[in-house]
């Protein structure tokens, strides 16, 4: 009997390897599909079958999978997003041709591009910000004297916070604009930038799986003009009428989006007009969350998304009642990471659940402004957020690290800490 395999499109550096641990753990054989195999170091590590292949073909992809049909049953297949999100509008399409549980192309490509998305919304009455779309920056200024200063600047395709900047007066807008659509961003299409209005508020995480949702967190991120993740919080502090109508927005934009398969997170502010919907990915998020989640709801996101990929029930019942938070760990200036320790003896601190550093010495730290930023985190878990945030602040002192700044030569290392 031929053995049941995942294909899995290209790979992520935090949830990448959980994917891996449960398909082994589910008795499935998992192969990643990849442009260049060797950027994720779980691979080797865990000895998965890796296969080099144009992912951006899907011509290319369904050969390959059509290969190893003659050698594996192809029980399932899903992807991870870099910079890119297409790939999961190419998964999509891959499980539509093999005849295989996933979600639907067209309901993917709607999310994939933001002004579309934002149109669909709209359509539907979904609270969002006021939005413009430009392909010059004439066109950038003259929309964002429309709705109004502060705006934020972001590519009409991207992930992670990639070129997404906040724009409070006509310099930030003009020099933005200016490097989003000069050779600093790269475009896959035509140059498209969406302008919208600055939702203030509090930023939530809504995760939701098929149409019921699972968990809903609160984010914060580090000064403006960027949006750089520095913490999240799960579940978030809410009254019983605040979770329902943030829960409420959510599930219109799942509906209006046609996204009733699979996993999707949605992101929102609250703002004096109550949640307005920022953006929605088809996907699970990156960074801690998948695990943020299993500690606060006791949910594991990621084995059940597999199960049903491969057409097995899921089990979404909640079953902890803990506060789960993560601290993201951000260096302030750029250079050579000369040490960072502490790692440690953060992890042995009680109520610690993870930590983890993506760093080495040695290594050039270029900050981008986005989630490419953090040089690691920690997790911490507790019956209450007071607690929870106390093992945090305690663990992330623990943790420091010294980086030469460059080019200046002759000046003095510099240390840092989160």
């Amino acid at each position: 009997m031929a053995k049941r395999a995942l294909i899995l499109v290209e790979g992520h550096r935090s949830n990448g390897p959980l994917y891996v641990q449960a398909a082994q753990r589910l008795g499935l054989h998992p192969i990643t599909l990849s442009a260049d195999p060797t950027q994720y170091d779980y691979l080797p590590v865990g000895k998965v079958e890796a296969i080099q292949a144009d992912t951006n073909n899907l011509d290319v992809l369904m050969r390959e999978c059509s290969q190893l049909r003659s050698s594996y049953e192809i029980a399932g297949i899903t992807g991870f997003a870099g910079r890119d999100e297409s790939v999961y509008v190419t998964v999509s399409k891959l499980c539509r041709h093999f005849d295989l549980p996933g979600p639907n192309p067209t309901s993917i490509e709607g999310c994939y591009d933001k002004f579309a998305q934002r149109q669909l919304l709209a359509e539907a009455g979904v609270p969002t910000p006021a939005y413009r779309v430009a392909a010059n920056a004439t066109d950038v200024e003259t929309s964002a004297a429309e709705i109004g200063l502060p705006v934020v600047l972001k590519p009409v395709v991207g992930s992670g916070s990639s070129g997404v900047r906040l724009c409070r007066d006509a310099d930030e807008l003009a020099e933005h604009a200016t490097c989003l659509l000069g050779a600093k961003h790269i475009w896959r299409s035509s140059p498209r930038i969406l302008i919208e209005e600055f939702a203030q508020g509090p930023h939530y995480s809504v995760d939701t799986m098929g149409n019921e949702v699972i968990a809903i967190g609160t984010s914060d991120f580090g000064r403006p003009p960027h949006f750089v993740p520095r913490g999240s919080i799960f579940p978030a502090p809410l009254t019983d009428g605040q979770y329902k109508c943030i829960a409420d927005v959510s599930l219109r934009c799942l509906q209006a989006l046609g996204l009733g398969w699979g996993p999707a997170n949605i992101e929102l502010r609250w703002t004096k007009r109550g949640p307005v919907a920022i953006e929605v990915n088809p996907r699970l998020p990156g960074c801690s969350t998948p695990r943020l989640i299993q500690l606060a709801y006791g949910v594991d996101l990621i084995t059940e998304h597999i199960k049903l990929v491969t057409g097995e029930e899921c089990d979404l019942r909640k079953g902890h009642s803990q506060i789960a938070a993560a601290r993201f760990l951000v260096p302030d200036r750029d250079g050579t990471l000369d040490w960072i320790d502490g790692d440690s003896r953060a992890a042995a601190e009680t109520g610690v659940t993870e930590v983890e550093l993506y760093v080495k010495p040695n290594t050039l730290i270029v900050r981008n402004g986005d989630d490419r930023d953090s040089i690691g985190h920690v997790i911490a878990a507790s019956p209450s957020l007071a607690r929870t945030e106390a093992i945090l602040q305690r663990a992330v002192g623990l943790i420091d690290w010294s980086i030469t700044p460059f080019p200046a030569p002759g000046e003095q290392k510099q240390s840092g800490t989160a």
